[in-house]
């Protein structure tokens, strides 16, 4: 099986997120997943930047591929969509199917991302005849449904298989609501939390995680001790989605885990 290196989530420093990505580039991981999939006013790193390390990563042997944003909420949001789908060096992640019929008109191949919300055999089959070489199931997908789905041939299965859910995402964002901020006026506040900021049931229980407009699941997921199921299920990639601390540490985990 191989390793993902899925893109990141949350909104670090210029400089935290360079050193990260200069660190990934001697990680065991085979994919790397580059570009901004939450919020379009996180542009500490433009589109050509992501492209610098798309041919950095790519040098350093590993797969790279460009992702795409869930949520397309102005004109700027399409052009840069335009942008990544039409630029021929890469694959694409397509979070939405507007950037599916973009992928299609370039030719472009792409990965299915698991905010399409592929839940059935004939979608699949569809977004394989258009030029999907990969799908990212939906987070709630169980290795049960994945067995009883014919997945089309020359198509990879990826699983999401560390890392907080991503659960679902708003036109509201939910990180400057609770500072009483405008999303236009949010002063970036998602850089004060590089893994997302909890929110607490009233007993003071852990609950969820609020990311921007993005929601996740408080506790950090794994399946690790999972890997040999996936594999029966067909799954042949499994992806970790970057966090702050110790990325290298689980990477070398799961590594390990898979080289039995």
């Amino acid at each position: 099986m191989k390793l993902s290196l899925g893109p990141l989530l949350y909104y670090w420093s210029r400089e935290d997120m360079l050193s990260f990505y200069a660190a990934a580039a001697d990680w065991p991981v085979d994919i790397v997943y580059l570009g901004e999939t939450v919020c379009s006013r996180r542009h500490l790193l433009r589109l050509q930047d992501w492209l610098d390390l798309a041919r950095g990563l790519s040098a350093a042997g590993k797969e790279v591929v460009l992702s795409t944003q869930p949520l397309i909420e102005s004109e700027s949001d399409l052009k840069t969509l335009r942008k990544i789908t039409g630029d021929g060096g890469f694959t694409v992640e397509a979070n939405d199917f507007g950037a599916v019929r973009l992928c299609i008109a370039a030719g472009t191949p792409f990965v299915a991302g698991p905010t399409l919300n592929v839940y059935n055999p004939e979608t699949l089959a569809m977004l394989a005849e258009s030029g999907a070489v990969r799908w990212v199931p939906p987070v709630e997908t169980n290795p049960a449904m994945l067995g009883a789905r014919p997945v089309p041939e020359g198509v990879e299965t990826e699983f999401f298989a560390y890392g907080r859910l991503p659960l679902a995402y708003s036109a509201r964002c939910f990180t400057a609501r609770h500072y009483n901020l405008q999303k236009d006026d949010c002063r970036f506040s998602c850089l004060e939390h590089p893994d997302g900021l909890t929110l607490n049931t009233r007993e003071g229980n852990p609950f969820l995680t609020i990311n921007g407009i993005q929601t996740q699941s408080a506790n950090v997921y794994t399946l690790a001790h999972r890997a040999p199921e996936l594999k029966k299920a067909g799954v042949g990639i499994l992806r970790l989605s970057p966090q702050l601390r110790h990325m290298g540490r689980v990477i070398d985990h799961y590594r390990a885990t898979l080289d039995g």
